[in-house]
């Protein structure tokens, strides 16, 4: 995020950056940007010989250890021959002669380990009775015979494992090996510092990810890479062989909990050695917000009992067996999981029984009498109050007290609700479900990652302090097209501490450079960063959605046929696809600098995402273009139909790429996601709205729609102009102040025969470029004035067009020219727009919050007497003016009427505003208020004040609740046009 934090320059991390052919490498090439690494490629004194002079430390553990940490001496060992070229041997309990080991076990596990802790030669302060805890250490003469060992001990299974993977990062094995063909640096040696390293102990017990919204690329390309599933009849499931990759990169990722995939899928069923997997790998399985007691949902639709009715009142007996089922397999098995209680409706819906709350009190009692019956009432147990649930909760409803309480995002990042601090803790604590992906109301977002990095930091952050950390789940899609904001999410879950807001760009390039190394990782990082935050505006299922609302009734529209961007006010729709086509020529000259064993890794990791959606904003550019050039009859109209066919079959040739040429083939058929066609419902039915293209719950190939228009063009000549900002004879007005892109006019051709034009402004003054010339399909006429023989003050010139055959057209240029001296921002073109970290004065403690905004940064109030922020401008006009805020889309999390801030104008008594009433959101019905400003991406509400005399003003901002995050302010004085990002920002003068 190198435009966003500036961040001193990071050292790079271990062996990533070494090429593959390298012998001796100085020790500071190896230097992690890491401040906790341990590892390095040279020797020195204390340093624990890993791999040197050819012959790798044996790894040693003992054979009554965790069937986890026996299985992950394994990957260590595979990984530290795929770093150096040198297998170490594995022993079970003995200690191979030559060389001095690595030792690896838990504490209370492993003889070995607990040798050394009674002999005093390690100090398990910190470590003993901890979860999920490691401790590494150079021990000296561990064990009679033994000179020295390097000790890699865990509180428990997890803790042992974390530790063994922990390692394996260090050394340059990214966890990401897998899934995205991330290659590793050939080094020589590896050397272990002396001294004791730790991880610490996590901050959340619980972190995990859930699979979801899997088909079409996980739900096709699973079963003929792994196998189908063994369930007969749904060759479709998700087997051992699959789940098996997903645990080891959740134990790389130091996550411990996983909810399996649902679309279709039956966990348990789908092959018997998947719970039995699980519990190989030490992962703590759970089921979502909608299958309670460790049975999937698509269990029940595969074994529909009794009436067939997923109902607890009109269905008790079969349900309760149900249940009881489920229990009793957790048992036999003895699965480690976390119970998700309650009840929702078949398909991610409320139930049909109604939301009583004397309901839900009756379901969990009968669900924990079969716990007590199983003897698991004492395993961890979950209520998650998606959606509609969260009423029970604002209701009075409380689960019992060591039931953890999972509150929930809005599914686009926002979260809901956090705990009262007036409230008693709870001995279950509490816990939150976010998302990276989401299936539903507004539309599907699961294409690419779109994710902002700023943003996520900040809720999660949020949720921390406010107690949330018993359990963090986030839906990650796929997993594979999510893998920064899920390592993230993980990484600030295991030490918040570690990432505050001022590391997060060192947290970017820590990551870029795990998986591309140091020479590059900077490059990769901001443009990483500044893929997130032109992600964020808007996710790009919804490029062809315009959202609007009526200011009279406040009803709200959609469009599935029009831009969000305005194609004729402010530059705007040239100017983002410009900024896309800057990031895409950005990823293309990096990747020229990738080495060839990282091309693959680069193009799913970084280049796929920047390159398709850069093309996908061309595209929409250009279809959106050729629509409006097609109703006004211009000669260019099936050009622009050309270049939107030729982006589609560009996005065809991305997809194919992936399909086909990565890996060697490996990714067959995973990138099939639609992302164009959507809101087709004469095509689609009812739900094209939201739901992806498809057909019998199967994703169909992609499309353009809305559809180009192809005309038939005559031959005669004959001129049509078109100007900025839409209005057919009026130009946006000129200040010296402005700050929207030069006005402009396009003559344009509605016939193949070219004709000569001429454009004459009526003063000497106003310049036009081209002034004359020839019009084959059609030119842009840029207008100027020259502010050194403008008069001062408000006029109009007017500019004669001339065409064929003489005919000709007048437009006018409304000139402003102020006599009055300005300070701070001026306004122009009828507003004054402000980016929120733009103030004059803070008066409290604000947060900077950078790239949160759709524009720039945001700011937070974090307290103080009279929070504010302060903006000095300089108005022209007077009377009412309306101040709009854009705020980031929260909801109000706190127990109170609403989300709200305040905003004075000079010395007025400040308004306040209920973000929640005044937008009327509601993010527990998730109506179409709340889906605006999701879509969106942003809360926008507006107040009327009262300007009586022009000149300078000063705009306040007050600190009302302190979850507010306002982007800009904007002041219109009459002038403000229809855009998706609202005008650019003004001139500032000091």
């Amino acid at each position: 995020m190198k435009a966003l934090l500036a961040l001193a320059a990071l050292a790079a991390p271990l062996f990533v950056a070494v090429p593959a052919a390298a012998r001796a490498v100085p020790d500071d090439a190896l230097a992690s940007a890491d401040r906790g690494n341990y590892v390095s490629a040279q020797p020195g004194r204390g340093r624990f010989p890993l791999v040197a002079d050819g012959r790798a430390a044996p790894l040693v553990v003992s054979a009554g250890d965790h069937a986890g940490v026996i299985r992950v001496v394994d990957d260590l060992q595979a990984d530290i021959a795929a770093v150096t070229g040198v297998t170490p041997a594995v022993a079970h309990d003995r200690i191979p002669g030559g060389r001095d080991p690595v030792l690896i076990g838990t504490v209370g596990k492993s003889p070995l380990i607990d040798r050394l802790v009674a002999a005093g030669k390690l100090d398990v302060r910190g470590l003993a009775g901890k979860w999920e805890t490691t401790v590494e250490q150079v021990v000296d003469n561990p064990l009679p015979g033994v000179r020295r060992a390097f000790v890699i001990a865990g509180s428990d299974q997890r803790g042992t494992i974390y530790g063994a993977y922990d390692l394996s990062k260090r050394i340059g094995v990214s966890p990401w090996r897998f899934w995205d063909d991330v290659p590793v640096r050939h080094v020589d040696a590896v050397h272990v510092l002396p001294g004791r390293h730790t991880q610490g102990t996590p901050a959340v017990k619980y972190r995990g990810f859930f699979i979801n919204d899997e088909n079409p690329a996980t739900g096709t390309w699973a079963p003929r890479y792994f196998g189908p599933g063994k369930a007969p009849g749904y060759p479709g499931g998700l087997n051992a062989a699959y789940y098996a990759k997903v645990f080891e990169t959740m134990l790389r990722l130091r996550a411990n909990y996983l909810w399996p995939a649902v679309w279709g899928r039956a966990f348990a069923e789908d092959d018997p050695q998947n719970h039995a997997t699980a519990s190989y790998y030490g992962v703590v399985m759970g089921t979502s917000h909608e299958a309670p007691m460790m049975r999937g949902i698509e269990e029940w639709n595969r074994h529909p009992a009794g009436t067939g009715e997923w109902s607890f009142r009109r269905n008790p007996d079969a349900i309760k067996a149900y249940w009881r089922d489920g229990a009793q397999r957790m048992a036999d098995q003895k699965i480690e999981g976390v119970i998700t209680l309650g009840m929702r409706g078949n398909g991610d819906v409320s139930l049909p029984d109604g939301d009583g709350i004397d309901l839900m009190d009756s379901i969990i009692d009968t669900q924990r009498g079969i716990l007590r019956d199983t003897g698991l009432i004492g395993a961890p147990q979950v209520q998650t109050l998606y959606k509609e649930v969260q009423r029970y909760w604002d209701g009075g409803y409380r689960p019992p007290d060591d039931v953890t309480v999972v509150f929930c995002d809005d599914n686009w990042g926002n979260l809901r609700k956090l705990p009262d601090a007036s409230l008693p803790a709870r001995s279950g604590g509490y816990g939150m479900y976010y998302h990276f992906d989401y299936v539903g109301g507004g539309r599907n977002y699961k294409w690419v990652d779109t994710v902002n990095l700023t943003n996520t930091w900040e809720q999660l952050d949020l949720a921390y302090r406010s107690g949330v950390d018993r359990l963090w789940m986030v839906n990650v899609g796929d997993l594979k097209n999510e893998e920064q904001p899920t390592q993230f999410f993980l990484d600030y879950a295991w030490n918040p501490a570690a990432w505050p807001l001022s590391r997060l760009g060192e947290w970017e390039r820590q990551y870029a450079a795990q998986n591309f190394g140091p020479a590059l990782a900077g490059r990769i990082a901001d443009l990483l960063g500044d893929y997130g935050h032109l992600q964020s505006r808007r996710k790009p299922e919804l490029l062809n959605r315009r959202i609007t609302i009526d200011p009279a009734t406040a009803q709200i529209s959609y469009d599935d046929q029009a831009s969000p961007f305005s194609l004729t006010d402010y530059g705007e729709l040239d100017r983002v696809t410009a900024e896309w086509q800057r990031l895409g020529a950005r990823a293309d000259r990096i990747k020229a600098a990738v080495p060839a064993a990282w091309q693959d890794a680069y193009f799913q990791l970084v280049y796929y995402q920047v390159k398709a959606t850069a093309n996908l904003y061309a595209l929409r550019r250009a279809e959106f273009t050729n629509i409006r050039y097609a109703a006004q009859g211009r000669a260019a109209t099936n050009d622009l139909a050309d270049v939107a066919e030729a982006r589609f079959a560009e996005d065809q040739a991305l997809n194919a790429h992936y399909n086909t040429a990565l890996a060697g083939g490996k990714w067959r058929d995973w990138q099939l996601q639609p992302k164009i066609g959507y809101g087709n419902v004469a095509r689609y039915g009812p739900n094209a709205p939201w739901q992806q293209p498809e057909k019998d719950n199967v994703a169909l190939p992609d499309e353009i729609y809305p559809y180009l228009q192809r005309i038939e063009v005559p031959a005669a000549a004959g001129m049509g102009v078109a100007l900025d900002g839409g209005d057919p004879v009026t130009l946006p007005a000129f200040s010296p102040y402005q700050a929207q892109p030069a006005q402009y006019l396009d003559v344009y051709n509605t016939g193949t025969t070219p004709f000569a034009y001429r454009i004459s402004p009526a003063v000497p003054w106003v310049h036009v470029t081209p002034a004359a010339g020839r019009v084959d399909k059609e030119i842009r006429a840029i207008v100027r004035v020259d502010w050194s023989r403008a008069p001062k003050g408000r006029t109009t010139v007017p500019i004669t067009v001339t065409g064929p055959g003489g005919a000709s057209t007048v437009v006018q240029a409304p000139i402003d020219n102020p006599v009055l001296r300005p300070r701070g921002f001026v306004e122009a073109n009828g507003y004054v727009a402000m980016e929120a970290d733009h103030y004059s004065r803070a008066v409290g403690d604000w947060r900077l919050l950078p790239g949160i905004g759709k524009t720039g940064n945001g700011m937070t109030p974090l307290g103080g007497a009279g929070a504010r922020l302060e903006y000095a401008m300089t108005l022209t006009s007077t009377g009412p003016v309306k101040v709009t805020a854009v705020l980031s889309p929260r909801n109000n999390v706190r127990p109170t009427d609403g989300l709200k801030y305040a905003v004075s104008l000079d010395d007025d008594a400040p308004q306040t505003v209920n973000v929640t009433t005044a937008t009327g959101a509601n993010d527990t019905t998730m109506n179409r208020q709340w889906e605006r400003n999701t879509s969106d991406n942003a809360n926008v509400t507006t107040t009327t004040h009262a300007v009586t005399a022009a000149g300078t003003h000063t705009l306040k901002f007050w600190m009302v609740d302190p979850t507010v995050i306002v982007q800009r302010l904007i002041v219109d004085t009459g002038g403000v046009r229809y855009s998706y990002l609202g005008p650019p920002e003004s001139r500032r003068v000091r």
